[in-house]
């Protein structure tokens, strides 16, 4: 929760009057800030500057071509998980050796197509997926160098629904599979083992899940060096936190640096990291207007024009993103809950016991959407994809228009 300030009782974020943007332009529209983007980026290089990883935002947490081309210019690869994704990326301006393609399910046709782009790494997770790899490589006449994520069954201690490192988790390779592909394939001539990827998960708030992966990989290094086989990378994922409320504290980053620096020199590997919530979360917040104001039984219904296909986490995480208003009034103490207009009973975007006084028509801020915000969106309820505008250089540019309802129908 960053960036955000009061002049009076008008909001401003980044320093910039939302009442203004808001007044200029149809709600609801996700809005985004270069200079915060710029910051993130700048930040998570200095705090890990002595470790130098490789940076490959991931593309699932905003999938917008103008911001994923802001984080290209400022020198940070792709981590993909499908086709799309991988050619929105080489649309984007970023480089085949600066792309990382995840995912457990990748199609012949993805694999070929990531191949022959010489993408940097392909994370596998099952040893068919390794077979079929070498096979393609071996028909196309190339070498393809691909990683081995592994399930480390570690708990990350975050919603179960964004957890990636349990052993009841369908993501990475199990032992008894790593060992299968280690033995079948460490001299294969058409695939090239390069790299341990490990990934536990989202919004992790301590350091400590992370700090047991690295032993975990420390000891799988050691018995790989035993079987003579050299990892030269090491991709250790994202999801690290960043604070949704204004009593959350941020993630304790250069304790975690400094563990990824010592980890890296112990075993003489190049890190990859895969952050997105990280670097672009607090980058966007949604703006909506207020369409109504309901008295309920025991509590009073803030209906707005955003909804739930506009932003799901609440619904589908149990997410919080604090909401502000625009204007502020008075605080008073009133139960009301925030809710769109679809029909579904999880369509809401949080409750409070108090707050500013609100009149219908007036807008508010809902905060940190700026990673799986948008990209998450849907047309459901026949409701238009809303339009994302971009904060830079003093000017505020339309990055993605408004879908048009007769483009849906």
């Amino acid at each position: 929760m960053e960036n955000f300030r009061f002049k009076g009782n008008k909001l401003l974020w980044n320093n910039y009057s939302l009442d203004t943007i808001a007044k200029k332009n149809k709600t609801p529209f996700y809005l985004y800030s270069y200079n915060q983007l710029k910051t993130n980026v700048s930040n998570f290089k200095k705090t890990f500057n002595k470790t130098n990883p490789l940076i490959c935002f991931s593309l699932k947490s905003n999938s917008n071509q103008k911001i994923i081309k802001e984080y290209a210019e400022l020198g940070i690869g792709a981590d993909v998980v499908s086709i799309g994704e991988l050619k929105l990326a080489l649309k984007s301006n970023i480089k085949p050796n600066k792309i990382v393609f995840s995912g457990v399910g990748k199609t012949i046709e993805e694999l070929r197509y990531a191949i022959s782009k010489k993408i940097f790494l392909i994370n596998c997770e099952s040893f068919s997926e390794v077979k079929l790899i070498n096979s393609l490589s071996k028909k196309m006449k190339l070498k393809t160098k691909i990683g081995l994520r592994l399930n480390p069954n570690i708990n990350a201690k975050t919603h179960s629904k964004i957890s990636t490192g349990n052993d009841k988790d369908k993501f990475g390779l199990s032992k008894l599979e790593f060992k299968k592909v280690i033995m079948n394939f460490k001299n294969s001539d058409f695939i090239e083992i390069s790299a341990l990827t490990i990934h536990i998960g989202s919004q992790i708030k301590e350091v400590f899940p992370f700090n047991n992966c690295l032993n975990f990989l420390n000891k799988t290094i050691a018995d790989l060096k035993k079987a003579n086989i050299k990892i030269k990378y090491v991709d250790l994922g994202g999801g690290m936190s960043i604070p949704y409320d204004f009593k959350e504290t941020k993630f304790p980053l250069k304790k975690y640096a400094s563990n990824v620096y010592n980890f890296k020199k112990k075993n003489n590997v190049k890190i990859i990291f895969e952050p997105g919530r990280f670097l672009s979360g607090n980058v966007g917040i949604i703006i909506s207007k207020i369409i109504y104001i309901k008295e309920g039984a025991k509590k009073k219904f803030i209906v707005t024009d955003a909804a739930m296909n506009d932003l799901i986490r609440t619904a589908l995480y149990d997410a919080n993103h604090t909401i502000l208003p625009i204007n502020r009034r008075k605080e008073i103490k009133s139960r009301i809950e925030f809710v769109g207009p679809i029909c579904e009973s999880s369509d809401k975007f949080g409750e409070y016991k108090k707050f500013s006084r609100l009149e219908e028509s007036d807008y508010i801020c809902i905060t940190n959407t700026g990673a799986y915000g948008r990209s998450l969106s849907s047309n459901y309820n026949m409701r238009p994809l809303i339009a994302e505008l971009l904060i830079k250089n003093n000017k505020i540019l339309i990055i993605r228009k408004r879908q048009n309802i007769n483009q849906i129908s």
